[in-house]
């Protein structure tokens, strides 16, 4: 039997995905709306924004990191209904998040040149983006925080709250930034230093709405302040063993967004404004791809956890199925979506335009693959406790296909950016056939919850 025929089961996946789909587009929307606001001032700033921005994806992906090892642990105690290991689990994350924004932010204010000058020798790019950077470092300490708590609440399929936090960022950063930019109300014109501002505030407001909602009114966990101090040798034993995987994974791949943005920002100010523009709106469409993944990392978690083999095996043949009908959606949808492009952004070149629907269209087709493996491998495999196995398949695909073809490309074959681009995204379909062999061979099912005498035991 491929599809389940348990009813429950569609609706559970459906109230996880849709608020963390609809959570993305409001997230999203503030990243395309900054984008259509900055692309007002020109490409310099545009270009400026994307370079220091740069740093950003990088802390991003270890924060995303730390909250996928945290959901990956976490969900699959909350499926033995312990709640305190889960606290703890908590409290160790945001630890390992506030080191790392604090580490970001000191190498900022410590090297801010050299680390833009990194992504690009374009002197007026980098001016740009460092105008930018001064602000916006600020922010990383609440980001940090304001991510692990939501993910938090995600191991306990309490994920309404991160919806209704974006809405509340999205509404405070677009006013913010149409006072701050172009200087209304009487507020002076500060172009994209405002930008920065209005981020800052907003990520501070969501950060103290969060910690209020999960130590004040949260019903599940019921956390307080001095949980987070909570601490176990074991937990954190497993949190390495079993989480440092999936943390190296996404930090690597924030390495690899990096490389890219390097190759990228040595092609000119024309090629970075398009993958600033394609990867912006890519990231409006691609909501319920990601959407999808989260709420299977949970149910495949949850489910372990309980030590429900057979449910596990069949949810996961769902799954797959669920993943290719999202990919096959959202790239059609993208596909004929990106002609409406030149109505949106009204300031572009003609290059610039002409480019970055020619990277859309290089999106529409790989997205079918991201939705496949990307959900196959991190929603069911790493969730279900094979977390070693998606580290090393994006550090062979990364480091010995994606990147090595793109700088081929760009430096020695001089090919245009639309080809390098393909070759930073071709991992998207080449990891398809890799997923679809070893999710079907269920190898990679493994309480993580269990300890030495119940694995000796079993």
């Amino acid at each position: 039997m491929i599809m389940t025929r348990e009813k429950g089961f569609y609706k559970r996946i459906a109230l996880l995905m849709i608020p963390l789909a609809l959570q993305n587009v409001v997230t999203y929307a503030v990243n395309l709306t900054d984008n259509l606001m900055v692309g007002t001032l020109g490409e310099l700033a545009l270009s400026g924004v994307f370079i220091a921005n740069q740093l950003q994806a990088v802390l991003h992906m270890l924060v995303v990191g730390l909250s996928a090892a945290l959901v990956v642990l976490s969900a699959q105690y909350w499926g033995k209904r312990d709640g305190r290991s889960v606290k703890i689990i908590i409290g160790i994350t945001l630890k390992f998040a506030l080191g790392a924004g604090l580490i970001f932010l000191l190498a900022t204010l410590i090297l801010p040149e050299q680390i833009m000058g990194f992504f690009t020798k374009d002197a007026g790019v980098v001016a740009s983006s460092l105008e930018y950077l001064r602000v916006i470092r600020f922010t990383y300490i609440f980001f940090c925080v304001t991510q692990v708590l939501v993910a938090s609440m995600r191991c306990v399929e309490n994920v309404r709250i991160g919806l209704y936090l974006s809405i509340m960022t999205f509404a405070v950063n677009v006013f913010l930034n149409w006072v701050l930019i172009f200087g209304n109300l009487g507020a002076p014109a500060l172009g994209v230093r405002g930008a920065a501002i209005a981020t800052l505030v907003a990520r501070i407001l969501e950060t103290v709405a969060i910690f209020a909602y999960v130590t004040r009114i949260d019903q599940k966990l019921q956390m307080r302040p001095a949980d987070l101090l909570l601490f176990e040798a074991e937990l954190l034993k497993r949190f390495f063993r079993y989480g440092l995987p999936v943390i190296l994974g996404d930090i690597f791949w924030g390495i690899n967004i990096a490389a890219q943005g390097f190759i990228i920002g040595h092609l000119g100010a024309t090629a970075t404004a398009s993958v600033s523009v394609a990867n912006t709106v890519f990231q409006v469409f691609s909501v319920a791809v990601y959407g999808m993944a989260g709420a299977s990392a949970v149910v495949i978690g949850q489910t372990v956890g309980q030590g429900d083999i057979p449910k596990v095996k069949e949810y996961a043949r769902t799954l797959q199925v669920l993943f290719v009908a999202v990919g096959l959606a959202t790239g059609i949808l993208l596909f004929f979506a990106k002609d409406l492009l030149p109505l949106v952004y009204k300031n572009l070149q003609p290059e610039t335009m002409t480019m970055t629907l020619g990277m859309l269209t290089v999106l529409s087709v790989t997205v079918v693959g991201t939705a496949y493996q990307m959900s196959s491998l991190t929603g069911i495999v790493r969730a279900g406790g094979a977390t070693h196995f998606v580290l090393i398949n994006d550090l062979i695909f990364v480091w010995l296909i994606v990147i090595p073809s793109a700088a081929i490309a760009a430096y020695v074959f001089q090919a245009s950016p639309i080809i390098v681009f393909a070759c930073l995204k071709s991992d998207q379909v080449l990891k398809c056939l890799v997923a679809v062999v070893k999710v079907n061979r269920f190898r990679w099912i493994k309480n993580l919850t269990h300890t030495r005498a119940q694995e000796a035991a079993s």
